[in-house]
């Protein structure tokens, strides 16, 4: 039986400058590129 390795769900691993990984977050200064998400709008029936 093959064993399976669950996903690290902690924080990326260090550059090798030793500055951390900056990936997948949007900082101060550019957040006015990200636009919030649209709310969700449930059909007349549909569960919340």
């Amino acid at each position: 039986m093959e064993k399976t390795k669950a996903i690290n769900p902690g924080p990326k691993p260090k550059k090798e400058d030793g500055t951390p990984d900056r990936r997948h977050r949007v900082t101060p200064e550019t957040q006015p590129k990200h636009p919030g998400l649209k709310p969700h709008i449930h059909k007349p029936g549909e569960k919340k």
